[in-house]
């Protein structure tokens, strides 16, 4: 089915070479379509979106991280984003830098449609307060702010008490993320959009302490407990930190709107999985 679509952001993160001139290239191919379209450049570090004017569809130009600063504010107001990779193929940037003609026509006609991934809404509470909330599309980290040394850290689910952990940190990861932060410290690959989440210690002191899988409805506290011999922070998809104090609680649950990431019509998931990790040689073997 043809989509509505009457507006569109073209968000062109202008660290990357060549992001600034095709942001004004897909501009003017909006507007030759007689679709509203707004070019907001974006340095690479963490600012506010234009979401206020209202945008049936954004348009990234940049890597995964672009999408993922974008993602924060865009699944609130669900707004679908299409991605468009200005390096290698990313696990979330599927399209091209050449292919985003094809991937946006396709999408307008309505031949390619848009997954919907789970996002994390992360909260951090002091003295029984809320001190600040984050949104996240791959993880949240709490581990040691500073020199890497072991932090001691006790992680309840819904409730119920699962342990103190004494690792480098713990890490909550949506399926998007499973690809990331997570994979490198020994996490399962979900697929993207399933509705699920990952708890991975970093690099525990007791072997057996695993990953484990989680329910999309269950919530994860992370207390940081007394005594620590460093610094503790927590980060969300490794682009915003607070500094954490003993005594403070993470609470990290799946967010109630999601993100919505237009697929891609010449590659699967599997397919950049299989390219990215090497698999079986490469990806044409």
């Amino acid at each position: 089915m043809k989509q509505n679509i009457r507006s569109v952001l073209v968000i062109a993160n202008t660290a990357k070479p060549g992001a600034r001139e095709l942001g004004f290239s897909i501009e003017s191919f909006c507007r030759e379509r007689d679709l509203a379209a707004r070019l907001f450049l974006y340095d690479g570090k963490a600012r506010s979106v234009p979401v206020e004017d209202g945008f049936d569809l954004a348009i990234t130009l940049g890597g995964d991280g672009t999408v993922l600063f974008a993602s924060r504010v865009l699944a609130e107001h669900n707004v679908p984003i299409l991605p468009v990779n200005l390096g290698d193929f990313g696990f979330i940037s599927e399209v091209g830098h050449d292919e985003w003609e094809h991937a946006l026509t396709a999408y307008l006609e309505g031949k390619i449609g848009v997954g919907s991934r789970l996002v994390l809404d992360v909260a951090v509470k002091r003295d029984g307060r809320a001190l600040c909330r984050f949104r996240g599309l791959n993880d949240a980290v709490v581990s040691a702010g500073g020199i890497s040394r072991m932090v001691r850290l006790k992680v309840r689910l819904s409730d119920q008490h699962l342990g103190i952990y004494r690792a480098d940190g713990v890490m909550v990861s949506t399926p998007t993320g499973s690809t990331a932060y997570s994979a490198a410290a020994g996490g399962p690959i979900l697929h993207p959009e399933m509705d699920a989440m990952i708890l991975n210690p970093i690099c525990p002191f007791t072997l057996s302490h695993r990953s484990i899988v989680l329910p999309p409805d269950e919530v994860v506290e992370v207390e940081v407990l007394s005594e620590q011999r460093t610094e503790i922070a927590l980060t969300v998809d490794g682009q915003t930190m607070t500094p954490l104090e003993p005594g403070d609680i993470v609470v990290i649950c799946s967010g109630k709107t999601r993100a919505q990431i237009v697929r891609s019509d010449r590659r699967t998931f599997y397919e950049v999985l299989r390219s990215k990790l090497n698999w079986a040689g490469g990806p044409d073997d």
